[in-house]
């Protein structure tokens, strides 16, 4: 499997196990862009561009999903179950927005400037916890300040054993400082904001000529606000045997369906909650509260204690329950979406 083109593509036990004996003669494919009316996928050899099957539509398709053709083939006959998804809640939708699909390691992206916002890393990490991503922080720009240490211990202190990467994307040496993410048949994936340096670091990762580079965006003076540089997201083999996804910056990113990524993130507050003296402790004003005990003793951060309590709150607002009589149950969210 190691000496595979599908293997540098991230083909694993996982998806091989998926195959049945009817799909002996089908041909694995990777896709790598997904268009309003097409799909277009990696083969190991170059890309080819796919439809979807006449009862499906592109959108039930994510950059990084395993399908099924036929050989020569123009069409997606079977998508492999995934692995691993990340997708997101957007304002007005019913159902949640896939980003990714198959992803072994999240780099979540922030420049060292006044786009640097520890709610935000939150979200993000929140999300990917949930989908069962590992997560790995990527700070960029560290060319630009005088103290790097003051982002890199406030990136830390985010979740417990995070991994937090300091680099100047453009330097020779930025794919070496991620190559312990970026094995044989690993993916990765990079998220962040627009201006951060997504598209100069997948430009690093991928050493691509310049008539085939990502374009880049300056950011702006007065906000340290980026502009949109990448539109879609695209799957691209690296050195090395992996495969990166780059994505377009986010603006929101709302929390739902979530819980397990936020007791993850949150790990010292959740710890905590089974130590009150009532079980349906608040943790706002009642006697007993090991929650705020632990704020008096200057153990936790209040500031950290109020993002948790607003990110718990709106994944409860967003997060569908199913209502209704037995055997007829609806989904229904609990509250406006934040």
């Amino acid at each position: 499997m190691t000496s595979s083109p599908l293997h540098g593509l991230g083909w694993s036990r996982f998806f091989a196990a998926q195959l049945a004996t009817a799909d002996i003669e089908l041909v694995p494919v990777r896709i790598a862009a997904v268009h309003r009316s097409r799909l277009m996928a990696e083969t190991g050899a170059g890309q080819v561009r796919l439809d979807p099957p006449a009862h499906a539509a592109t959108t039930d398709y994510a950059v990084g999903d395993w399908v099924l053709m036929e050989p020569g083939g123009k069409t997606a006959l079977r998508r492999l179950e995934r692995r691993t998804l990340l997708q997101r809640h957007t304002e007005g939708a019913h159902a949640r927005q896939v980003i990714v699909a198959n992803v072994d390691t999240m780099f979540i992206v922030s420049s060292c400037n006044e786009d640097f916002n520890p709610a935000r890393l939150e979200r993000y990490l929140a999300l990917v916890n949930e989908a069962g991503i590992n997560a790995v922080i990527v700070l960029t720009k560290i060319d630009q300040v005088d103290d790097v240490e003051v982002y890199r211990t406030q990136a830390q202190a985010l979740q417990r054993d995070l991994p937090v990467v300091a680099l100047n994307a453009k330097a020779s040496n930025a794919a070496n400082m991620l190559s312990p993410w970026c094995g044989p048949g690993q993916t990765v994936a990079l998220v962040g904001s627009s201006g951060v340096g997504k598209s100069t670091l997948l430009n690093t990762l991928t050493d691509k000529a310049l008539a085939d580079a990502q374009l880049t965006g300056e950011i702006r003076e007065g906000d340290a606000k980026g502009r949109h540089t990448t539109t879609s997201r695209s799957l691209h083999p690296i050195a090395g045997g992996a495969c990166v996804i780059d994505t377009p910056g986010m603006r929101t990113l709302h929390i739902s369906d979530a819980d397990a990524g936020l007791d993850m993130l949150f790990a010292e507050v959740t710890e905590l909650a089974p130590k009150c003296r009532f079980r349906d402790c608040t943790h706002a004003h009642e006697p007993g509260c090991a929650i705020q005990a632990a704020v008096a003793a200057g153990d936790l951060s209040a500031e950290r204690l109020e993002r948790w309590r607003k990110l718990r709150a709106e994944n409860r607002a967003n997060t569908s329950v199913l209502t209704g009589p037995r055997g007829n149950k609806t989904p229904n969210t609990r509250g406006r979406r934040r």
